[in-house]
């Protein structure tokens, strides 16, 4: 009696898809770093830092895609199935957003306010 592997004959191009998502994500975690550092050493309010940031959060969001399209195995499904997880999280992502900027909003307006300016514009009734 005989013992053999049914599916010898795919094992190598799991190992593959493996080492090509690995070297992707590190190759786009390099340059994410690689980013960072050359940051550090401009100033402040440089508008050139800001694009760096920009650039360092698409490559992180691209990151989270794939990570999500090749361990979620999201990648073989069908697009609607794809378009339900998708479309909810980037309306969440949205949400955490317009409520940041709607708290900043807030923080500045109140930090501004000063009721005494109110009271003393206000004429005198005698």
């Amino acid at each position: 009696m005989e013992h053999t592997v049914a599916h010898e004959e795919h094992s190598g191009g799991g190992t593959k898809e493996i080492v090509r998502v690995t070297v992707i994500l590190s190759v786009l975690t390099i340059v994410e770093l690689i980013i960072g550092f050359w940051m550090m050493g401009m100033p402040l309010e440089s508008g050139l830092r800001l694009a760096a940031k920009g650039t360092i959060v698409i490559l992180m969001l691209a990151k989270a895609f794939y990570i999500v399209a090749y361990f979620m195995h999201l990648k073989h499904e069908l697009k609607n199935l794809i378009m339900t997880i998708v479309v909810p999280l980037a309306l969440f992502v949205w949400f955490i957003i317009a409520f940041l900027y709607d708290g900043n909003s807030f923080r500045n307006l109140r930090n501004t306010y000063d009721p005494h300016f109110k009271e003393q514009s206000t004429i005198k009734v005698e």
